[in-house]
């Protein structure tokens, strides 16, 4: 299974077209309300609900759709970033699977909108290692955790990330470290003014008030069957990047998958930071980074071929049958 991802031809294309059908067609058939709906922090997110909440199929309809482009990006940024081969839809395959991984993310919720921002600033922080002038980069970073937040609220701690990886870079400066900050703050500045001007401006600053001061840590989001699969799939990828240790990489790769593992940790955190873990899903897209890291770069990938088509049936059997997740 894993050396067929590794190509990239028509018929991989076809096969996780195919596989994010299966796994979303019990999405289709029995619809639900998106979750998360009416937080005034997350006005970009309500815009759109507002647009498709006459209909949950349409909710989830846009939800496939967006799952689509963002497995399309995706792919695309680990094959330019050279985490994946150049002939590879190994990104893809992982990113559906992921992203898929139980029928609680086969829905339409906040984090799911936020993806598309999210991958777009990774992108672009990704390339500010080797740009000698990465201003326009980091500005525009900035500017998609705003988007991305404007979504997904917790994504504002994204910013804290782009910050903390600049060194990382080799782009530590004062400088260059504000501009993210300025990217984020443009977007709001206009939302702001606008809202002022022709919305409801005080009701607005309450809600964000609200947000701030009852901003905590929670394990309320975790189930014991989540954390058990939380912590497979962790402990997992520990295993596929040490499996890996011994290969010589590009040391921009290297960079970036450095970044990648801060970004782990910010992920961890917003596990912490809603009602289900699962739609907390940060996670999934840095999971996804290394299993593609690794799988694509791996020797011997027999018995992980094995494992990882037993994990599929294992994901299927709880689309179709026992749902667990």
């Amino acid at each position: 299974m894993i050396k067929f991802f590794r190509q990239s031809y028509a018929i991989q294309y076809v096969v996780i077209a195919l596989l994010a059908i299966a796994l979303w067609l019990p999405a289709f058939a029995s619809a639900k309300v998106a979750t998360g709906v009416g937080q005034p922090v997350t006005p970009l997110f309500n815009l759109i609900d507002g647009l498709l909440g006459f209909s949950p199929v349409a909710q989830v309809i846009f939800a496939f759709l967006l799952l689509v482009i963002e497995t399309l990006i995706f792919n695309a940024i680990m094959v330019k970033n050279q985490i994946i081969g150049k002939v590879s839809t190994m990104g893809a395959f992982v990113f559906v699977l992921l992203m898929s991984l139980t029928r609680t993310q086969t829905q339409f919720y906040p984090f799911a909108m936020s993806v598309i921002f999210i991958l777009l600033a990774i992108n672009d922080l990704f390339d500010v290692y080797l740009e000698q002038r990465p201003e326009l980069d980091l500005l525009k970073s900035g500017i998609f955790v705003a988007l991305a937040s404007m979504c997904y609220f917790p994504a504002i701690m994204l910013v804290i990330w782009l910050i903390a990886a600049l060194p990382i870079a080799k782009k530590g400066t004062f400088r260059l470290e504000l501009i993210p900050l300025v990217g984020f703050f443009f977007v709001y500045f206009f939302y702001f003014v606008g809202m002022y001007l022709f919305g409801d401006f005080l009701p607005m600053i309450q809600a964000y008030r609200d947000w701030f001061l009852g901003f905590g840590f929670s394990v309320k989001g975790f189930n014991l069957k989540s954390l058990i699969l939380l912590a497979f799939l962790v402990v997992m990828s520990v295993v596929l990047l040490l499996s890996n240790s011994k290969l010589e990489k590009a040391l921009a790769v290297r960079v970036k998958m450095t970044m990648v593992m801060l970004l782990m940790l910010f992920a961890l955190m917003m596990l912490f930071m809603g009602v289900n873990v699962m739609m907390n899903g940060l996670i999934f897209i840095v999971l996804s980074i290394v299993f593609a890291f690794a799988f694509t770069y791996m020797n011997n990938s027999g018995w992980a071929s094995l494992g990882l088509t037993l994990f599929l049936l294992l994901v299927f059997a709880n689309h179709y049958f026992f749902k667990i997740l």
